[in-house]
């Protein structure tokens, strides 16, 4: 069962729900909470990297005191506290930690932990590792990093067109990744003679909000979905959205709202990815109800 909130604009007449299964999932949260504790204590920290690929949720926590390095900073960085954040990080980082005197604050998501294990258990056996997802990505970089870079990065089977594979593979994905997809590139693989010894790692708060957005896209005249223009995660699940509502809209912050989408009567949901807060949901409902 939806749980939604509903309110009525007094102009264009809109039904304005929010999806309540829409926020941060739990790695995020944890990463969240764990900064905003030392915020509070000492008044700044340093992160490695965007905490989460939500734009207007990082200026948040940097108006408290967040500051967002890179790994080129990192290098410099002595005798200081430092945030992990939930996508992890290769073995590099914790060894240059150790050299420069640095405190990490591991807000690694347990599941992504869990994979980091499996892939490097799997290289330690010497199997031949392929794993889709994004070329670049933190979590991709820090999956990588477990094996020395000793293996095959793919967002989609198409890359792999022309290209001379291995009689058996070890195939994982990163965790933000669409199950659907996965069994699909499996199957693909599989087609054309290869042995492939799949292990499915999506996150199942992932998977699991596939049907639930599916359901709740379908109920609703309009969606706006807000995500992150970097969230991997924001990608799929608005494309789960619109493929079930083609009247959907992507929208990064209640600024982006463009009123000629909507019609008076219009039913209104609201949803976001994992990496979206629910606080920005509001700001976007809340305008939605002064127009």
């Amino acid at each position: 069962m939806l749980k939604q909130t509903q309110t009525f604009t007094k102009s264009l007449g809109l039904t304005v729900s929010i999806d309540q299964n829409s926020g941060f999932c739990f790695g995020v949260v944890y990463a969240i909470a764990m900064a905003e504790e030392v915020l509070d204590q000492q008044g700044y920290l340093y992160c490695l990297g965007d905490i989460v690929h939500n734009d207007e949720e990082v200026k948040r926590l940097k108006d408290k005191g967040l500051r967002v390095i890179d790994h080129a900073q990192l290098e410099q960085l002595r005798d200081e506290k430092v945030l992990i954040r939930a996508h992890g990080e290769p073995p590099s980082t914790y060894r240059k930690a150790i050299e420069n005197n640095i405190t990490l604050i591991d807000a690694t998501c347990p599941v992504v932990l869990k994979l980091q294990n499996r892939i490097r258990n799997s290289h330690d056996k010497k199997e031949t590792i392929f794993l889709m997802g994004k070329s670049g990505h933190a979590e991709v970089t820090g999956l990588m990093g477990q094996i020395n870079n000793e293996g095959v990065v793919f967002s989609d089977v198409s890359e792999l067109d022309g290209v001379q594979l291995p009689e058996e593979i070890t195939l994982y994905t990163q965790t933000t990744k669409s199950k659907q997809k996965f069994q699909e590139t499996r199957r693909a693989l599989e087609s054309r003679g290869i042995k492939v010894n799949a292990h499915d790692t999506i996150c199942s708060q992932v998977s699991d909000r596939d049907s639930e957005l599916r359901q709740f896209a379908g109920s609703f005249d309009k969606i706006l979905f807000v995500g992150g223009t970097k969230s991997s995660n924001g990608k799929v699940l608005f494309e789960v959205c619109r493929d079930c509502n083609p009247n959907t809209y992507f929208i990064s912050s209640a600024a982006e709202i463009d009123f000629s989408w909507f019609k008076p009567g219009d039913r209104v949901g609201i949803c976001g990815a994992t990496s979206t807060p629910m606080w920005l949901m509001k700001e976007v409902e809340a305008v939605l109800l002064s127009a």
